[in-house]
């Protein structure tokens, strides 16, 4: 991660009219970058959370299927708000893929999807493969959904598949991508969010102690994105980056409210996103020291 592009002063971005539109400038005026990178220094740029959001996330993809197209992508597992791959409905049959995804972030302005389908024979037990699709290909139609208060600026889409044509990925659907997603998105957006959070503190001249903490949660941030996913070390290293950032609240609040209101009410809107995943998360973290200290 070259560390002055961030410590360094830059011009934040305006809010993206069009995403797909957006992440594609944001590309093009980065240049080649590791999905670290992106999700630093892009973030970094963005003129809200919710766009920061999506750049980890963009990110969080990119780390998980690093031959992923420049364009806007995403992950697309939930059915009913359930991840168990016994509860998908979705079924891949002779490249051929049918089924529905009930929310799919920035799925209206997606290029491409990740859809994780069943692919075992009748009898067996439930069995995952991850294939590719893309927006506008027949037999791909997206529904885009109402706007929620969370983070309003990121719309979401259902995804419904009709016999599309399909790019299956190697490797298991659940071991190899939908379970490692997880904590990839948590890391990156964590790192997202602290980069939008240290620019914001650059532009309001916070004080100095809080940003040199939010920078060195971004080096831990570093560290933990060069793990294995998968590894019961990483999950544990992940889970003191958060309580890291945890440890930041009072602080956070303080400095955001000592400056312009936009900016405060913007965190005051979107910083329970970090708190959606916290209970998976939490039981990663208890099973992965279970496994380490036992």
């Amino acid at each position: 991660m070259p560390w002055q592009t961030l410590i360094e002063r830059g011009e934040r971005l305006p809010v993206f009219v069009d995403l797909a539109e957006g992440h594609a400038g944001l590309l093009q005026r980065l240049g080649p970058v590791t999905p670290f990178e992106l999700a630093v220094a892009g973030a970094r740029l963005m003129a809200t959370p919710g766009l920061a959001f999506l750049v980890g996330y963009q990110a969080a993809l990119r780390a998980l299927w690093p031959s992923a197209p420049q364009s806007l992508g995403a992950l697309c597992a939930t059915e009913q708000r359930s991840l168990r791959p016994a509860d998908m409905q979705t079924r891949l049959s002779e490249l051929r893929v049918n089924g529905r995804k009930d929310f799919v972030t920035a799925g209206d302005a997606a290029e491409w999807l990740l859809i994780a389908a069943r692919s075992e024979a009748a009898g067996e037990a439930p069995r995952l493969k991850l294939v590719v699709v893309y927006g506008g290909e027949p037999g791909v139609n997206l529904e885009k959904l109402p706007a929620i208060p969370l983070m309003p600026d990121i719309g979401h889409a259902r995804v419904l598949l009709d016999g599309a044509l399909c790019e299956v990925l190697p490797g298991d659907g659940w071991d190899a991508y939908v379970k490692p997603f997880r904590t990839l998105e948590d890391l990156y957006v964590l790192s997202a969010m602290a980069a939008w959070l240290y620019g914001v503190g650059q532009e309001c001249d916070w004080p100095q102690a809080l940003q040199l903490r939010l920078l060195a949660l971004l080096a831990g941030c570093a560290e933990v994105s060069r793990q294995n996913p998968s590894s019961a070390a990483g999950h544990v290293l992940l889970g003191g980056l958060f309580a890291q950032f945890k440890g930041l609240d009072v602080e956070l609040n303080e400095a955001l409210a000592a400056g312009p209101a936009s900016w405060r009410e913007m965190w005051g809107r979107d910083k329970g996103v970090m708190d959606i995943a916290a209970g998976a998360r939490a039981k990663r973290l208890a099973k992965a020291l279970e496994s380490l200290l036992a």
